[in-house]
């Protein structure tokens, strides 16, 4: 269902995992990568979204690089610059938009740890995003202006993640509700951090399936 593509981003050509739905057509959804970098695994969230009628895609933002070291992930999360990946996320949507097989206007943005914190830069800073999905995102310092989050937007959060706080980010959510924005958080008891990865310690199928359902519905809504 899926293969490696190449678009262009700023200059440069970038890799991703790009999957399209069976019958050929359908909205485009970016997929953003743990600090793992772009593993089996998010390849395997990919094609989920294309078998649930989506066109996906999922760019290397590692260029190459992935690990199962957490010391290295935190290298190379340290390396990363946050502007260069949001100018690729931007770009993979991009890139998205223009294929044949699009059925949207706007694309969607759903990332996981890293790629959670990522995926609230891209909904900042990009008007072409038309609904995002945070999954425990917080590890990147990103710079991030919530004025100009125009996207509808889930945060989802596990209670028992001692790395990015379920309670952080209900405030968060709260504040952005006073803002005016159409945001929404949910906090699963006895989740840990990463319990949507289905390769990992941490991984809890209640929690994981309802997260998913609730991030299909929202695109299925609003792209």
């Amino acid at each position: 269902m899926g293969k490696r593509v190449q678009f262009q981003s700023n200059g440069h050509t970038c890799d991703g995992y790009l999957a399209r739905p069976e019958d050929g057509r359908g909205p485009a959804v970016v997929v953003i990568q743990e600090w793992w970098g772009l593993v089996p695994h998010i390849e395997k969230v990919t094609e989920r979204f294309a078998s649930e009628g989506f066109l996906a895609m999922a760019p290397d933002l590692y260029h190459g690089s992935t690990t199962q070291s957490p010391d290295e992930a935190g290298r190379l999360l340290m390396e990363l610059n946050a502007e260069r990946a949001g100018k690729e996320i931007s770009a993979a949507g991009q890139f998205l938009l223009s294929q044949p097989e699009c059925t949207s206007k706007v694309f969607g943005v759903v990332g996981f740890c890293m790629g959670g914190a990522l995926a609230q830069y891209a909904a900042t800073h990009d008007n072409s995003i038309g609904a995002a999905v945070s999954f425990y995102g917080g590890f990147k310092k990103v710079d991030l202006d919530w004025d100009d989050l125009g996207a509808p937007m889930i945060f989802i959060y596990g209670q028992d993640d001692g790395a990015v706080p379920a309670a952080e980010g209900q405030a968060l959510a709260n504040k952005l509700t006073r803002m005016g924005k159409d945001v929404e958080a949910v906090v699963y008891p006895g989740a840990n951090h990463a319990f949507f990865n289905d390769t990992g310690p941490n991984y809890k199928k209640e929690a994981a399936e309802d997260a998913w359902k609730r991030t299909i519905a929202l695109f299925r809504t609003q792209l």
